[in-house]
């Protein structure tokens, strides 16, 4: 087990590697990298800060990942990089022609996936399968395509689809759905008050998708599952409804545990984390001092684990399939015109 990396994936400063943070990494051996918006000044730039961390860690192949959702949640934005669409905006398109929303949604994933691929960076934290109900906070808001679990199951499936065939891991998120919070995990803690089967309702779509390889459970606390913990740090949510009525049984991030929903030393968050059944935890801020204090007490990641994260990796297309970007961006473009300019941008 002692050579496993560890379960945890660090953000960075700025543009490019400190000589610091170049020997925090390579001493570390953190699973990967996310990268967000201070980190992405334009695709060289990006590529390079790529190969710095893989330098660092010895290993050409260790995971880079972004939230390139789409509309809002954007980390590579105009004009470097196109505009792209809110997961709203095809859910819409989905009430008048399924087939149209369907195949536009699979061209966003192909042509995100695409841009991802040439910067180097195989996993893409998206698609949002939350379904949205009447008291969805903003912070989902139209990340959500759609409140119906059948339209949000096809049109996730088919941008993931598009993703994977351009060389790019999507990730199903936020485990078990995050619908239903009234706030912020960014913020504070949300706590949800509903039935185990409502859960599971709203779940409908991630258990379509629970055979994809990689996954993001959330920091919301399900009262009657477990009332004193998030999901991302309950044992029992992970377990019974993730796991075993979820079906999902690939490679489990928890999301940002430098969120204000978590509370507690660094280390122990990642602890309970772990302790729960995430495989690697994400610790976004790009903190040196932090990063260094959220690393000493994690040991390496455990063999089952690592194994669950090779079985996902060898599931990502390393030599995809040329295509047009060109003229999948003038389908995509034609397809969502109607949401077009200022929902692409959400």
């Amino acid at each position: 087990m002692s050579g496993n990396p560890r379960p945890v994936v660090f953000g960075c400063f700025t543009y490019q590697l400190s000589e610091s943070e170049r020997k925090f990494f390579a001493d570390c051996r953190p699973l990967g990298l996310i990268l967000f918006q201070r980190n992405c000044r334009r695709p060289s730039q990006v590529k390079d800060l790529v190969a710095q961390f893989r330098d660092a860690v010895k290993n050409e192949d260790a995971p880079v990942l972004i939230d390139q959702e789409g509309g809002r949640v954007a980390r590579l934005r105009p004009p470097e990089w196109p505009i792209t669409y809110p997961a709203a905006s095809f859910g819409k398109l989905w009430q008048r022609d399924k087939a149209k929303a369907v195949e536009a949604c699979f061209q966003q994933g192909k042509l995100i996936g695409a841009e991802l691929y040439n910067m180097g960076i195989t996993i893409n934290c998206a698609p949002v399968l939350d379904r949205t109900c009447p008291e969805t906070h903003e912070a989902i808001g139209d990340r959500s395509y759609s409140d119906q679990p059948d339209a949000i199951a096809e049109l996730a499936t088919a941008y993931a689809e598009g993703m994977k065939q351009a060389g790019v891991l999507p990730v199903i998120k936020h485990l078990p759905g995050h619908g239903r919070a009234k706030v912020d995990p960014h913020k504070q803690l949300p706590t949800v008050v509903c039935t185990e089967e409502d859960v599971l309702a709203d779940a409908a779509p991630f258990m379509t998708m629970a055979h994809w390889p990689l996954g993001m459970s959330s920091h919301i606390v399900f009262k009657n599952i477990d009332p004193q913990k998030p999901a991302s740090l309950s044992q029992g949510v992970i377990k019974k409804i993730i796991r075993e009525k979820i079906g999902f049984g690939g490679f489990l991030f928890s999301d940002d545990l430098d969120m204000k929903a978590i509370s507690g030393m660094l280390s122990d968050r990642a602890h309970q984390a772990l302790a729960a059944g995430n495989d690697a935890v994400l610790f976004c801020n790009g903190n040196l001092q932090q990063m260094t204090e959220f690393a000493a007490r994690m040991k390496p990641m455990t063999d089952e684990a690592y194994e669950r994260w090779l079985h996902a990796a060898r599931t990502r297309v390393t030599h995809p399939a040329s295509f047009s970007t060109l003229m999948a961006q003038d389908h995509l473009d034609k397809a969502l015109a109607e949401f077009a300019p200022a929902e692409a941008q959400g």
